[in-house]
């Protein structure tokens, strides 16, 4: 890329002549490069090191919570840059500030206006005239299951299969993996708009060392699933500006290690902007102990988000909100009192003890039907929709236009997210810069 030769080179690296340039009267000579180049091991980093070194005399500072993010703040309003490798996305409060930052990047670096962003990296997005943002991944999950010659499969209702429990050992292994891995590998990328499959693709991931073909049936279930459901997405939509959290585990729901799985979901306001499904590194000696362990990462989670909303200086009105089923884990969480029952855990599990007492979290219990962190821990019965409901709203696809490359991260759902409560509404303009690099803008309308 064109792009990488504005970073500078720290170390002495040169490269043979290139062919159709080389020459005649020293053959054997090599080039001592000057600037870096597309393919070194260093160039990624060369190019970051430039573009975030600038960055500070436009006014922008690295949140300490995410060295991807940089704000800027100028009196009332504030801008958001997010970056990865060469891909960028901005977002503020002032049209004006945003045209302001373009035309400061303009001068250093290319850059080309694609209008309207409705279309990254296999992540869609558009507007509905009711409000919000919707982004779903239509196209990716269509492509997927081409991938997997799977485009006339028979519908399946649910992503895996209600409370069921696959040994690593069963079935017969593969002769070659790779399709596997493959399919699995962007299954778990369509989890970023896609929470529903969140706890089946979790599942298949655990295998990918040496699957078998009745892994290999829990992967093509998935698509079958896929196959229903390909437009869904999630909706952010105006709400309070309050943080809660979804929190559950399941005992010893591993069957071949007897470990738990951790889920959790945090919404801000009417959004869920994180989520997780994830076994857990030891093994629980009770339903207490494996629920205290989810509610403690859930925690952490929600403690990172705080931290980058107060870098985009948005504040909390009240305390986030963590809703746990479990009676006991509730209290060890909110009681400081000694209990034998976890003395065995690590300390950093007992940070959220610290964190209640000092009313940065309220805890509260909440019934097993209401848990919405229920569906990341394991698979429950059809029809799955009627489980997934309260999670996100669920709405039909709709016609997007654009093809616009971009790497993106969990915290782009968060900024997606905060946009809603900014004083102005926003709509995306897209900037490339260079040739493949990507800066997709949100700009007032």
């Amino acid at each position: 890329m064109h792009l990488f030769l504005h970073g500078d080179l720290d170390e002495e690296v040169y490269m043979k002549q290139p062919q159709g340039f080389e020459d005649p009267k020293q053959p054997q000579s090599v080039c001592k490069l000057r600037k870096s180049l597309y393919g070194l091991k260093q160039a990624p980093r060369a190019w970051n090191a430039k573009f975030t070194g600038y960055l500070p005399a436009l006014g922008f500072k690295m949140s300490q919570s995410d060295p991807s993010l940089f704000v800027k703040h100028t009196g009332s309003d504030v801008l958001a840059l997010l970056l990865y490798v060469d891909d960028i996305i901005l977002t503020g409060s002032s049209d004006a500030l945003i045209q302001e930052v373009i035309d400061d990047l303009s001068s250093v670096f290319e850059l080309k206006d694609l209008g309207l962003l409705t279309y990254f990296l296999g992540i869609q997005i558009s507007y509905p005239s009711s409000g919000g943002i919707f982004v779903n991944q239509y196209k990716y999950a269509k492509e997927l299951l081409a991938k997997a010659g799977m485009t006339q499969c028979k519908a399946c209702s649910t992503p895996c299969k209600p409370y069921s429990q696959v040994l690593s050992t069963d079935g017969e292994l593969l002769k070659d993996p790779t399709l596997y891995r493959r399919l699995v590998g962007a299954l778990q990328y369509l989890t970023f708009t896609r929470p529903d499959i969140a706890f089946a693709v979790n599942s298949v991931c655990q295998y990918m060392t040496a699957p078998t073909d009745s892994h290999f049936f829990q992967v093509k279930r998935i698509l079958r699933y896929l196959q229903v459901t390909l437009q869904y997405g999630i909706k952010f939509s105006p709400g309070p500006m309050q943080l809660s959290a979804f929190s559950d585990a399941d005992w010893a729901g591993d069957a071949s290690t007897r470990r738990s799985t951790t889920g959790f979901v945090v919404f801000l306001g009417n959004n869920p902007i994180s989520w997780q499904s994830r076994k857990q590194g030891s093994v629980s000696r009770s339903s207490t102990e494996a629920e205290y362990r989810a509610l403690a990462n859930t925690a952490a989670d929600v403690v990172w988000i705080r931290q980058v909303l107060a870098d985009m200086h948005e504040f909390l009105p009240e305390p986030p909100l963590l809703h746990c089923d479990n009676l006991s884990a509730l209290a060890l969480s909110s009681n400081p009192v000694f209990h034998s029952r976890i003395k065995h855990l690590d300390i950093d599990f007992h940070f959220i003890q610290e964190r209640v007492q000092r009313k940065d979290f309220h805890v509260q219990y909440i019934p097993t039907d209401d848990q919405v962190a229920d569906v990341f821990t394991k698979g429950l019965h059809g029809p799955y929709s009627q489980s997934i409901v309260s999670i996100s709203d669920w709405v039909a696809q709709l016609r997007l236009r654009g093809h616009v490359w971009l790497k993106v991260s969990q915290l782009g759902r968060l900024l997606a997210d905060v946009s809603l409560w900014l004083d102005c509404w926003y709509n995306p303009r897209e900037f490339c810069c260079s040739i493949k690099s990507v800066i997709p803008c949100v700009l007032h309308s």
